[in-house]
């Protein structure tokens, strides 16, 4: 399921991921964020080899039960493009 990754604190969005049955186990039990790579086909702990890691805070779950809200404390940037946040790109709107 989709995982909205969220920065404790500035309540800036860092991030989308997405979490399976066992990314979103390991994330509760241990603390660190561990997501679902589809591109890969298996978990990955964010930070595992950056160093840009996410200790989670607290995991909510929306009124629909398919979308997970997780709330970070981010080490350096959440970004692979080395951006603090995914969401950097603004598109212009027509009023």
């Amino acid at each position: 399921m989709p995982a909205i990754v969220q920065e404790h604190g500035t309540g800036q969005v860092l991030m989308l991921a997405w979490m399976n049955d066992e990314a979103l186990h390991r994330t509760l039990t241990t603390g660190r964020a561990t997501y679902w790579s589809r591109s890969r086909d298996k978990l990955w702990i964010k930070g595992e080899t950056s160093g840009h890691a996410q200790h989670v805070r607290s995991v909510a779950i929306d009124c629909d039960g398919d979308t997970l809200l997780v709330t970070v404390e981010q080490t350096g940037a959440a970004c692979h493009t080395g951006e603090h946040s995914c969401f950097y790109t603004p598109l212009e709107t027509t009023p």
